[in-house]
C-alpha cells in the first residue's frame, strides 16, 4: 500500500526535492496534498504529473489564475493562509512534509500534530517558535516528528540504536557559509548576489542568507534542543567547510559517531519518508578518494554573532527565539528587497530579542500577537 503524502512548500528547494525522490521511488507514494506560495507555474507542472486531490495558494491573485486549469482536472483549490491551514488539517494522509519558509510553517506543522498525521519537519522554525507547544502537542497525538534538516537527519540516524544517557554531546556541523574567509570590514558593502551564492548547498533565497549569517546555525542548535532533549550546554558547533560530515555525537568514553555523505537534501528528505529504512537511490555517492582533506574550525563569534545571540534566546527561554526568529524573517526579506543592508540584519534581530515583550509560557495565540508586534516594530528600527 503507498504511502499517502502531503507537501507544504512544494514549489520551493525543499518540496522540488521531496518530489524528486517520489518520482524516483514512484511505487512507494500517492501525493495527496501540494502548496505553494505564488510560484503557480511550477505548481501546475507538479499537478499534471502526480495529480494531487488538492492544493493550496497563499496568493489569491495566483490562484485565480489556475483555478480553471485545476477544475478541468479536478484539482480542489484552496485559497490563502486559511486554505493551506485547511489543508495542514487534513488527516487522510500518512505524512505530511513541512518545507514552508520561516515562521508560516509553525501553525501547520501543530495542526498535523492535532489530526494525528506524521510530520517529516524541514521547518525548523515550526520549534524555535513553539517547541515546547509542539512538544506538549505530541505527548497527546499519535503523530511523529521526522526531521528534515540535514544536520538534525545525521543526529537522528546517529542516535538510533544508543541509550541517550550514554550520549555526551551533540556536535552540530557547519560550512561556515560564503563568508567564513571573508573580512569583517567589508560586511556592510555585501550584496544580495554575494549572500545567495553557498559554496556547498543549493538552497532557497531565505536559508542561503541566514546561512550567509550563520542565523541557520543558531536556529538549529535551538531545532536540536526541542528535537533531541539535550541541555545546550551539551550542543556544540564546529565548522566543517567541506559539508560531508553533516553531524555528529559524542558518547561518555570518547568515541564519536558521525553521519557522513555528499551535501544533497534529497538524501534526509528520503529517510525523513521512507523511515526506518535506508532504501535503494541512485543519488551520487560520497568519494574517499575525492576529499582528501576534511578541515574543522571553531565559530567565528565576531564575524557571525547572530549563533550568540539565537543560543541567547535559547538560554532566557519563553518567546524569546520566537522574536529573533520572527524578526529574522522579516529583516532577510527587507535585505532580499536590497531595503537594508546585510549587517543590519543581525542588528534589527538583536535590538527585537531584548526588546519584545516577554512571555515565559506563550499560547498560540500569544505567539500570533508577537507576530504582529515584530512587524510593527521593525520599521521603527
Amino acid at each position: 500500500m503507498k504511502k499517502r503524502l502531503s507537501i507544504l512548500g512544494s514549489t520551493g528547494s525543499i518540496g522540488v526535492s521531496a518530489l524528486d525522490v517520489v518520482n524516483h521511488l514512484n511505487d512507494e507514494f500517492e501525493i495527496c496534498y501540494l502548496s505553494a506560495n505564488s510560484n503557480v507555474t511550477t505548481l501546475i507542472e507538479q499537478v499534471i504529473k502526480f495529480r494531487p486531490k488538492a492544493v493550496a495558494v497563499v496568493d489569491k491573485v495566483g490562484a485565480q489564475s489556475i483555478k480553471s486549469q485545476l477544475d478541468s482536472m479536478g484539482v480542489e483549490l484552496l485559497e490563502g493562509r486559511s486554505g493551506l491551514l485547511e489543508l495542514s488539517l487534513r488527516d487522510d494522509i500518512d505524512i505530511m512534509l513541512n518545507g514552508l519558509v520561516g515562521s508560516s510553517g509553525m501553525e501547520p506543522t501543530l495542526n498535523a500534530i492535532e489530526v494525528g498525521v506524521n510530520i517529516a519537519l524541514a521547518n525548523k522554525e515550526s520549534l524555535v517558535m513553539a517547541g515546547n507547544l509542539i512538544n506538549k502537542a505530541l505527548k497527546n497525538s499519535k503523530s511523529q516528528l521526522f526531521p528534515v534538516d540535514s544536520e538534525h537527519s545525521a543526529i537522528w540516524q546517529c542516535l538510533k540504536g544508543e541509550n541517550i544517557k550514554e550520549v555526551s554531546r551533540i556536535i552540530l556541523t557547519g560550512s561556515g557559509g560564503p563568508f567564513r574567509l571573508r573580512e569583517l570590514s567589508t560586511f556592510e558593502n555585501i550584496k544580495v548576489e554575494e549572500a545567495l551564492n553557498h559554496p556547498n548547498w543549493d538552497m532557497g533565497r531565505k536559508i542561503s542568507i541566514d546561512s550567509a549569517t550563520m542565523m541557520n546555525k543558531g536556529l538549529e542548535v535551538i531545532e536540536a534542543f526541542w528535537l533531541f532533549g539535550f541541555n545546550h550546554k551539551k550542543i556544540d558547533i564546529v565548522i566543517h567547510p567541506e559539508s560531508i560530515i553533516h553531524s555528529m555525537i559524542e558518547m561518555n568514553d570518547g568515541s564519536i559517531k558521525a553521519q557522513l555523505g555528499v551535501p544533497d537534501m534529497k538524501v534526509p528528505i528520503q529517510y525523513s519518508l521512507t523511515y526506518p529504512n535506508h532504501q535503494f537511490a541512485n543519488w551520487e555517492r560520497f568519494d574517499f578518494f575525492q576529499y582528501k582533506n576534511l578541515t574543522f574550525e571553531e565559530p567565528d563569534f565576531k564575524k557571525f554573532p547572530s549563533i550568540l545571540y539565537a543560543l541567547e534566546a535559547l538560554e532566557r527561554g519563553g518567546t524569546s527565539g520566537a522574536a529573533l526568529n520572527l524578526s529574522n524573517d522579516i529583516t532577510v526579506n527587507l535585505f532580499l528587497q536590497n531595503k537594508i543592508g546585510f549587517t543590519d540584519i543581525v542588528r534589527i534581530n538583536k535590538m527585537i530579542l531584548d526588546s519584545h515583550p516577554w512571555i515565559l509560557h506563550p499560547s498560540l495565540d500569544d505567539l500570533k500577537e508577537l507576530s504582529i508586534w515584530v512587524a510593527n516594530k521593525i520599521p521603527e528600527l
